[in-house]
């Protein structure tokens, strides 16, 4: 079915409108149903219909020949082909059939029928050839009064508003809907011309009630007012900024006739020839300034409203305001320099020697650069390096990133710091091509130019923690950057033209230097910071952490002091760590807490001592307990290296009866695993040097544990520390209290040597160790040591597993080693 009209029909009978409708209505018991797809009928409306199916055709038919009374229902579902009367609503209306004409294929018929009342169609007495039914008339129930009249008066208001907003009304269709006087009749001609669904207008016709149905009417015009002022607003913007642009662009133009008349310049001149200006002011390298004035070429042939206007005038301000020329001038003042370093920190003298270095180097080129010249010496293939490129690699807290700073300071050059951790693009370095859109330069040209100098220094924080994904490796990138012979000529890749920085001074932090890949560490100078000692700790306390813990906090100096033995205390009981950034954050938290204590008027000051210490900051949190872990035989004290500096490691062994060998725990890597199985298979080779009856290996079984479980371990240096354990559990022996060891071993007993030897001995001091075995080839790198944890320990130094049994469990017969410091060698504690 469809309502929509066929222009070729012929008109095969006219019935003329009858005024006995109502009666004839009276006089019915049953009633033909025609089901209507996607379409409700309301009463006293005229509705044009299209019936094709050849039920449907007898029911016209067979209705036409007789009172042409009919019921008009919807479907509920209009996909349905063969309608059963499960598929109808309940209600439909009566209509009588006006006209009706025939396509003159004999096919379909074409109506004009008329709404009459509503109905409730109560049973189906046949189905075929159509539908018919019993029914029974709804009447319609209204209040006359003011309140009916309002809600009429208020539709119609309602209904000429949308008429107004709507481009699909037409003047008759408005006056045709107004003259309704009836409210029924009224509800009924808005609703006819009224975008609803099916199931909107099969609501609005089973309401009795007709102030109801004026209601719902109203709120959906209200609604539809809300959706049509708003779409309206829409399109009067639109085309006021299109009045808008129309008229600016007819002003530019009458602008620019009348500049011609006058002689005058446009904005567009005006503005390039101040482009060509500051282009020449610059002071461009020759490849950038022809680049530049190629731009400038072509920016002043396109239009100002062009899309690539904007972005060449974007790329012409990058290129002209980079420092090409700009720099800051060095400090050279050697004393004042060495003065500024020691000021800001403590300690760190190779780093602060190298910055010395590097500026007594930079005064001499300078004084007799003169003489260089003279000499004619010149090296066509090798350029003279002017910046220098430091790593300074070490634990978290020592003050790598506040160095950096420092170094500024000290050669009175401006600073700047990027963080490169978690970094994954290698455009973040080189820029995006101008091909794509918002593109912009990387960061290093973006830091330049912010902060307007050719020769910062420039900190690349966190190089060992940048990543690599689809997007490419940004340390590739960077390869360019901190590579001396190259990076004279960096090009990003947004500007395209080379730019000088290796006057530069780059300094990179990192924490370990085992992730950053080798061609990118080759290209740097790598400085190690270690860890401090407790005496360098407090040092650093007393200098430098308690005096700006004062000031962050409000505090004068008269109102809070530290004993040294409270900072000892906190050092040592609160923090275990490398640097000082803990121990600060203890400062302070004590520090804070006295501030509140001034501010409520409780007290004038306080004398932090090491007593009043677990007051402010609870309950010790770490606690060295060496001796009381090894009381034990099978337990050695080992010595370990990680990123945040050095730290101790029991390694525990034990032994039960059972035959299934030898089994290691503790979250071990692959290289400790088999430095573990080198251990016991030299323990078991070598059982009778030590005392032990060899069948002892074929009754028990061994498990050998290094606690904490939950931290991964890895690496050789823990072997003597295994052979140890191993050693002191079949004889039976504790390992002395104030050992501490690493080393690598080998199946022959031999001892290699390892890495982060200061770390390791530093981490030992901290704990209270009294005497420490290295292997006997590290003995070069004692000299890294600070004088006073030398003083304080005995080194051990050894080549051979004897040696460390010797020291380790007192053994008889064996060559305890050569002591770095000559003390007695018999086991204390």
């Amino acid at each position: 079915m469809s309502d929509n009209q066929a222009p070729d029909m012929e008109l095969d009978q006219e019935v003329p409108q009858q005024d006995q409708e109502q009666a004839l209505i009276h006089d019915l018991e049953t009633v033909s149903i025609l089901p209507l797809r996607n379409t409700v009928v309301f009463p006293t409306n005229l509705l044009p219909l299209v019936v094709e199916r050849p039920a449907s055709v007898k029911l016209i038919d067979d209705a036409l020949m007789g009172d042409r009374i009919i019921a008009l229902v919807a479907l509920k579902n209009p996909d349905v082909q063969e309608p059963e009367p499960t598929d109808l609503y309940d209600v439909g209306v009566l209509v009588v059939v006006h006209r009706m004409a025939r396509e003159r294929d004999g096919g379909a018929l074409r109506l004009i029928v008329q709404g009459l009342d509503r109905v409730r169609i109560r049973e189906v007495v046949s189905t075929e050839p159509y539908l018919r039914g019993t029914f029974e008339r709804i009447p319609e129930s209204a209040v006359e009064g003011v309140e009916l009249e309002a809600l009429m008066r208020s539709l119609q208001d309602l209904f000429r508003r949308t008429a107004e907003l709507s481009a699909h009304f037409t003047e008759e269709t408005v006056d045709a809907v107004l003259e309704a006087e009836e409210p029924a009749r009224l509800a009924y001609q808005v609703a006819a011309n009224t975008r609803m669904t099916l199931q909107g207008r099969q609501d609005l016709l089973e309401l009795d009630d007709v102030s109801e149905k004026l209601r719902w009417l109203i709120d959906l015009y209200m609604r539809e007012i809300d959706i049509l002022e708003l779409g309206q607003k829409i399109r009067d913007d639109a085309q006021s900024e299109i009045g808008d642009m129309q008229r600016r662009y007819f002003l530019q133009e009458q602008l620019k006739a009348i500049q011609r008349e006058l002689g005058e310049d446009s904005e567009q001149v005006v503005e390039a020839r101040e482009l060509a200006e500051r282009i020449a002011q610059a002071g461009m390298p020759e490849e950038a300034e022809r680049e530049a004035t190629r731009e400038l070429d072509r920016l002043s042939k396109l239009p100002p409203a062009a899309a690539e206007y904007s972005v060449i005038r974007g790329y012409l301000d990058w290129l002209i305001d980079l420092p090409w020329t700009t720099a800051t001038e060095d400090n050279l003042d050697i004393d004042a320099a060495r003065r500024v370093l020691d000021e800001d920190h403590y300690g760190l003298d190779e780093i602060k020697d190298r910055i010395v270095e590097y500026l007594a180097v930079r005064k001499l080129r300078q004084e007799r650069a003169e003489d260089h010249d003279a000499q004619g010496n010149v090296d066509h293939i090798r350029r003279e390096r002017e910046g220098v490129i430091l790593c300074l690699a070490g634990p978290p807290g020592v003050g790598k990133t506040s160095l950096g700073q420092s170094i500024a300071r000290a050669l009175g050059r401006k600073f700047i710091r990027q963080s490169l951790g978690g970094v994954r693009d290698e455009a973040e370095i080189r820029g995006h091509r101008r091909t794509y859109v918002g593109a912009m330069p990387g960061r290093i040209m973006q830091a330049i130019r912010r902060v307007d100098t050719r020769n910062p220094v420039f900190m690349l924080d966190e190089i060992d923690k940048v990543g690599a994904d689809f997007r490419g490796d940004p340390t590739s990138a960077l390869l360019e950057v901190l590579d001396p012979e190259q990076n004279s000529e960096f090009r990003d890749h947004y500007l395209g033209v080379p730019f000088d920085l290796s006057q530069v001074m780059f300094i990179t932090t990192a924490n370990m230097l085992d992730t950053i890949p080798a061609p990118l560490l080759d290209r740097m100078e790598v400085l190690q910071l270690s860890g401090y000692t407790e005496q360098e700790k407090l040092a650093i306390a007393q200098g430098y952490l308690v005096p700006r813990q004062l000031k962050e906090n409000g505090l004068r100096q008269s109102e809070v002091s530290f004993q040294q033995d409270a900072l000892a205390r906190i050092a040592r009981d609160y923090t275990r760590e490398a640097g000082v950034r803990n121990l600060e954050r203890m400062i302070g938290s004590v520090c804070r807490k006295v501030a509140a204590e001034v501010a409520s008027g409780k007290t004038a000051g306080a004398l932090v001592g090491e007593q009043d210490v677990p007051g402010y900051l609870g309950k010790p949190r770490y606690f060295y307990e060496v001796a009381s872990r090894t009381a034990l035989p099978g337990v050695a004290t080992g010595l370990a290296w990680t990123q945040s500096g050095g730290d101790i490691l029991f390694i525990e062994a034990t032994k039960m009866r059972g035959h299934k060998g030898f089994m290691m725990t503790g979250q071990l890597g692959q290289v400790m695993q088999e430095s573990g199985q080198a251990a016991f298979s030299y323990v078991r080779s070598h059982a009778a040097d030590v005392g032990v009856d060899p069948s002892l290996f074929e009754e028990v079984d061994i498990h050998l544990h290094v606690p904490a479980g939950a931290i991964p371990k890895d690496g050789p240096s823990a072997g003597v520390a295994l052979i140890t354990a191993l050693a002191s559990l079949v004889t039976d022996k504790p390992v002395c209290g104030d050992l501490a060891m690493t080393g690598e071993i080998t199946l022959r007993g031999l001892v290699l040597p390892v890495g982060g030897i200061k770390e390791k001995v530093l981490a030992a001091h901290r704990a209270g160790i009294k005497r420490v075995c290295l292997p006997m080839r590290n003995e070069r790198d004692l000299d890294e040591l600070p004088d006073q944890v030398l003083q304080e320990l005995e080194i051990i130094l050894v080549d051979r597993v004897e040696q460390v049994l010797a020291a380790a469990l007192a053994t008889e017969g064996y060559d305890s080693g050569k002591k770095k410091k000559q003390q007695q060698g018999a086991c204390q504690g």
